[in-house]
């Protein structure tokens, strides 16, 4: 659970070093706010909740959802999540780092590798999939 924070704590903490070190409050909540924007779009907070990879993969196999496989800190996750919207949620999402079985199941579609986000809709797996192709899906 602590990995998927990393990356935002320790933009936080370099926001908040940043800001104790200007003159003037101004400038200080500027240079928070210039650290808490990532620290918040790259933190679990930006994507619907996880669900466990075989909570997924039942409720797709009823539903016909996608399964989106991601990790916090990954770009192209956040990309894929901000191209969708609203949408996002339609889809069942899988914290690979929260979910060793997830992380498994990413193994298996890519030969070995934990290659995120790595989406898989009616039975295809597609890695790092354009957007629309997802949007299509949903």
């Amino acid at each position: 659970m602590l990995r998927s924070w990393r990356f935002a704590g320790v933009m936080l903490a370099c926001g908040l070093l940043v800001a104790l070190n200007q003159d003037t409050w101004v400038p200080a909540v500027i240079a928070f706010l210039f650290f808490l924007v990532p620290a918040v779009l790259f933190s679990p907070l930006a994507f619907p909740r996880s669900v466990s990879a075989a909570q997924a993969q039942q409720r797709s196999a009823r539903d016909g959802r996608p399964v989106v496989y991601w990790r916090p800190g990954c770009q192209f996750c956040l990309r894929l999540r901000l191209r969708l919207g609203r949408r996002a949620g339609r889809a069942y999402w899988v914290d690979i780092w929260r979910d060793p079985a997830g992380a498994a199941a990413v193994r298996a579609v890519t030969g070995g590798n934990e290659t995120v986000p790595t989406v898989v809709a009616r039975g295809e797996a597609v890695v790092n999939p354009d957007p629309v192709w997802l949007l299509q899906r949903l």
